[in-house]
């Protein structure tokens, strides 16, 4: 821990001594609400958000905050070892362009519904009366989003571990249907909160866990996690085939064992109810990873730089969280307008790194535009 502020009604306990005045403004009013719990940890590779930092952590008691979430439901990150040991450039290519014919990106979604076994159905609690309504009205155009990557900072990666094998890498989330529960129940909380004559900061609004709407959050929110890794699971399995299919794969024998390994998935917006210092508390991870002792999880670098298969320590003042990725250091309207497109081209061309960098609207995603992962780290 980098440093502790007990100006607050509850510490921030902080593990970076970078973090900019919104962030830090945003950390002071979690602090400040009535339903926090114990203190306020924030990761390091935080920045502002909306509401509630980026790589932000908050333990509440009986209540839950949307826009403690965040409207990326489930967003989080997945990995497999592929038994390859090297892979030539123009194979590399050959595999990024098969993988852009099946997997959408950006707003792009599939023209036609995905199987519907694939999506993530609780007959019980899908079907009945009033239990998952947004989940419910959104689900046709769900099945189409399934499969598909989203834009930002969601990214497929092909990297070469210190393992000495190749890896697939994958983050993305719960697409529009997350946003959809997000903003639903965020507008049923500021109602709420008028009623209640709450004075919870404008986009902190909370719902209480034994009300009905409150419950209706939280089942919808789980469904969204849980869709998010139907995305995230079937994109790696079409990678995968596509790997299995290349030249990469040409000589493999299946006599060798796996031609991959099991898929390791971690998310890191959601909130989940957790004992920590001996009370049952809903823990939101907003932009922060579950490090549980011994659960194994990712902290991905930005273009360029290196990604972490990591192992939780289980530190309790940070709700055993860590961080989830390096981290923005500016914004993506500063990236764009200061960045300087030709040295982030050549820094990632030096690199030998096959990147996505190709004009001036594409410095949002620049390394420049991130936090240094190993001071992360």
């Amino acid at each position: 821990m980098k440093q502790v502020i007990s100006t607050e009604q509850i510490p921030i306990k902080m593990w970076t001594d970078d973090i900019e005045d919104g962030a830090l403004e945003q950390a002071k009013n979690l602090a400040n609400l009535p339903f926090a719990f114990k203190h306020v940890a924030i990761m390091p590779d935080t920045h502002q958000g909306f509401g509630m930092p980026i790589g932000g952590v908050l333990a509440t008691k009986n209540v839950v905050i949307p826009n403690a979430v965040g409207v990326d439901i489930g967003c989080g990150m997945c990995a497999v070892q592929t038994a390859l040991k090297e892979i030539d450039t123009e194979t590399l290519k050959e595999i990024m362009g098969e993988i852009r014919k099946v997997i959408p990106v950006g707003f792009n979604k599939h023209k036609e519904a995905q199987n519907e076994l694939l999506m993530p159905i609780d007959v019980n609690e899908f079907f009945g009366e009033g239990k998952l309504p947004i989940c419910y009205q959104e689900f046709e155009n769900a099945r189409k989003s399934l499969g598909t990557l989203g834009g930002g900072n969601h990214f497929i990666e092909i990297q070469k571990g210190n393992d000495g094998h190749i890896w697939i890498m994958i983050h993305s989330g719960s697409r529009n249907l997350g946003l959809k529960v997000a903003e639903h129940y965020n507008k049923i909380a500021i109602k709420k909160n008028k009623e209640w004559f709450s004075n919870t900061q404008k986009e902190l609004n909370f719902l209480p866990i034994d009300s009905k709407e409150g419950q209706d959050y939280l089942r919808e929110m789980e469904y969204c996690v849980e869709f998010a890794l139907a995305n995230r699971k079937l994109m790696m399995d079409r990678i995968k085939k596509i790997f299995y299919n290349s030249s990469a794969y040409e000589c493999w024998d299946i006599n060798y064992g796996n031609p991959f390994g099991d898929m390791i998935n971690i998310a890191h917006n959601y909130a989940r109810l957790e004992n920590h210092y001996g009370e049952n508390v809903w823990v939101h991870r907003k932009g922060a990873t579950s490090a549980r002792e011994k659960e194994v999880g990712i902290i991905p670098g930005s273009q360029g730089t290196k990604s972490y298969i990591v192992e939780g320590l289980g530190n309790q003042e940070s709700f055993m969280s860590c961080s989830h990725g390096a981290g923005r250091k500016m914004s993506r309207t500063k990236a764009i307008e200061e960045l300087d497109l030709e040295k982030e081209i050549k820094k990632l061309d030096d690199m030998g790194v096959i990147h996505a960098i190709r004009g001036v609207k594409d410095l949002d995603e620049a390394p420049g535009s991130y936090k240094d992962i190993d001071i992360v780290m």
